[in-house]
């Protein structure tokens, strides 16, 4: 599956970008789950990554195939946290282990660092991450509440 595929660190632990050259390739994924991201993709992900996440990327055949949008932090019901801001795929190369790695590669660092849960948001329609979500074992535990501050 994504055997040959292997994680490259983005940032590192203060959020410093490592591998811009790696973070310029890691847009048009991104794009594929949040097309509102600006042009100026790099400069809007510094200012991400300086208010807490940090990103990896998943890269087969020296192309970016998937990313991971994460943070620690610590809350006041689960402690340290991993928190996966996004979680995305190249649509040519879904169901191929690709979330599954990213995602086991977030977990293993967060429990490293002490962190108790994992938790992520998905949209509704996303049934196709969902059925993934649910195979690592993630349960639906609370319901997300947004409004536009106007």
């Amino acid at each position: 599956m994504a055997s040959s595929a292997h994680i490259i660190a983005i940032t590192d632990g203060q959020g410093q970008i490592l591998e811009p050259l790696w973070l310029e390739r890691a847009a048009a994924v991104h794009r594929q789950l949040r097309p509102m991201l600006p042009e100026a993709y790099a400069e809007k992900m510094q200012r991400v990554f300086a208010g807490g996440a940090r990103m990896v990327v998943a890269v087969q055949d020296e192309v970016v195939v998937g990313l991971a949008l994460y943070r620690l932090y610590e809350n006041t019901y689960e402690n340290l946290r991993l928190y996966v801001d996004d979680l995305v795929t190249d649509e040519a190369a879904r169901a191929q282990g690709i979330g599954s790695l990213l995602l086991n590669w977030c977990e293993t660092h967060a429990k490293a660092q002490g962190a108790e849960w994992s938790v992520l948001d998905s949209g509704t329609w996303r049934t196709d991450a969902h059925r993934l979500y649910f195979r690592h074992g993630f349960i639906i535990s609370s319901f997300h509440f947004t409004r536009k501050l106007s």
